[in-house]
């Protein structure tokens, strides 16, 4: 692992990707504190998603702040959080798991998504994260898509039941994930999450 780390940290690259990708996402986030995007991948170019490329694009040549408007979710806990963004799919990170290969969550700002979970699937998910102790040093969460996992007022009753305790800044609606609005994100930037504004914003741009 040690060689694998020196390799990636002297051999830096633009890594983009989602879904399974989330595993090597983290991974590179945590065993060498490189940025890497949860985004698009090259074959959504051919299902007409023009706009996710756009938006990647941008992302990776502008050095202004990035801020993402959360117009189709829910504010489910209100408040303010800023932490390192990190986040991707909900099965994923939770096979990381016991691992070392997943980032500390404390202080972050954790989104996540999902496709084809039934809703018991997800809530055992969400149950295993919160057990595990994971979540306790989060300073704030926002859900992004969850193709075909039941309906989205069901979905966000249990993101309410297992989460809002934690009594930390929830919302749903960050256009990532499996739908055809799939936005880049920087893993490993520092973000902050506004539910009062329904709002996401990268405090930097990528390009320096």
């Amino acid at each position: 692992m040690t060689i694998i780390k020196r390799i990636i940290t002297e051999n830096p690259k633009i890594l983009v990707g989602y879904s399974d990708i989330t595993a090597l996402l983290m991974a590179i986030c945590k065993m060498t504190g490189l940025v890497s995007i949860h985004g698009p991948v090259v074959r959504e170019l051919a299902a007409g998603r023009q706009r996710n490329w756009e938006n990647l694009l941008r992302l990776l040549t502008s050095s202004r702040p990035m801020a993402l408007h959360l117009a189709q979710g829910s504010g489910l806990v209100s408040g303010k959080a800023t932490g390192i963004l990190l986040g991707g799919n909900l099965s994923l990170i939770c096979h990381l798991m016991g691992t070392p290969f997943l980032p500390s969550l404390d202080g972050c700002i954790l989104f996540f998504e999902e496709k084809g979970e039934p809703l018991y699937r997800v809530d055992r998910m969400l149950t295993q994260l919160k057990l595990s102790g994971r979540l306790q040093g989060v300073a704030g969460m926002v859900a992004g898509q969850f193709e075909g996992c039941d309906d989205r007022a069901a979905l966000e009753q249990l993101l309410l039941d297992r989460l809002s305790d934690l009594e930390i800044p929830l919302a749903t609606g960050l256009p990532v994930g499996h739908g055809r609005e799939n936005r880049a994100i920087p893993l490993g930037m520092e973000a902050e999450l506004d539910v009062d504004q329904m709002t996401l914003s990268v405090i930097e741009g990528c390009v320096t």
